[in-house]
């Protein structure tokens, strides 16, 4: 994939959305536990709008992961919009670990360089976000963008991933155990900032203050769906 110029030089830099297809029942079930299944599916669906908006506006490669090789004509229906050239990479079977070094093992192999990993549940991430990343990356083999409980919302890196397998994947130790990983393997680590990701219904229902401000299509259609949520639970819009 050719370089792109952004940012003040020559860029080579890909960006991997790893997702599932919003479907009943899969993903998102601490969600359907507290709002039931079809309404943690539309939040699936916006959730994974937004992650779409930004590979929309991604300034070099796209890459859509999505969980099984079944779902490769979803993603390439929803990836169309996308201007950027785009690749359907379907996730292999195992843990999150080995379903993001396996991606990122096969990304290298094809001669990619520069990834950019995403997830799906992470509506704060902003163009200066991944403008970090970008530069970042100039200088350093690995960034990562913390979440507030503890794991990550964006992970970067010009170097292949260590062994992911065995770390404490969805717990509070996440982010600490990934950074000494890479730090282990000899990388160079930077941790930038403090994002948050959507897992339960009140990391959800708090979209209703933390994207009050925020114009992008697809953020206003997310937090039009948390206050509807936040009506319909009776619970006041502060």
């Amino acid at each position: 994939m050719g370089n792109i110029k952004q940012d003040g030089y020559d860029i080579d830099t890909t960006l991997v959305l790893v997702c599932k297809r919003p479907i009943p029942g899969v993903g998102k079930q601490r969600l359907a536990a507290g709002l039931g299944s079809e309404m943690a599916q539309q939040i699936a669906n916006a959730l994974l709008a937004c992650a779409l908006e930004d590979a929309c506006n991604w300034p070099g490669a796209v890459v859509i992961a999505p969980a099984n090789q079944e779902d490769v004509e979803w993603a390439q229906a929803v990836a169309a919009p996308i201007p950027s050239p785009v690749t359907i990479l379907p996730q292999q079977p195992g843990n999150l670990g080995q379903r993001l070094n396996a991606l990122d093992q096969t990304l290298r192999q094809q001669g990619e360089t520069h990834l950019v990993f995403i997830g799906s549940d992470a509506p704060g991430l902003e163009a200066i976000d991944y403008k970090a990343a970008r530069n970042a990356l100039q200088k350093m083999d690995t960034m990562l963008i913390p979440a507030m409980d503890g794991g990550v919302v964006l992970m970067a890196s010009r170097c292949a991933w260590p062994e992911l397998s065995g770390l404490p994947w969805s717990s509070d130790q996440l982010g600490t155990a990934l950074a000494d990983a890479c730090r282990a393997a000899g990388q160079s680590v930077l941790a930038v900032g403090q994002g948050y990701d959507v897992d339960e219904v009140s990391d959800f229902l708090r979209l209703a203050t933390l994207l009050e401000w925020d114009e992008r299509p697809a953020r206003r259609a997310l937090y039009d769906l948390a206050c509807r949520v936040m009506a319909m639970m009776d619970i006041p819009h502060a």
